[in-house]
């Protein structure tokens, strides 16, 4: 995050109280700010299931051939 910085011309704020709307500004962009994606690690989840059951594309789905319309 940029840091946040406040200018004090034709302000009728003090230095303290721009640094507290600074700070304020700040927490609240780091509280409310996404966080980070998770790492990917490994092998993706659902390649893993596909594997460890045996499955591959070019098995029929159920019985009988799955472009006969009857």
């Amino acid at each position: 995050m940029p840091p946040v910085a406040i200018t004090l011309e034709g302000s009728a704020a003090t230095p303290d109280e721009a640094a507290a709307v600074a700070a304020a500004i700040q927490r609240f962009q780091a509280d409310t700010a996404l966080p980070p994606p998770p790492e990917k690690t490994g092998m993706n989840p659902w390649l893993r299931a596909a594997l460890v059951e045996g499955v591959n594309a070019k098995s029929a789905f159920g019985p009988g051939d799955p472009n006969d319309p009857f």
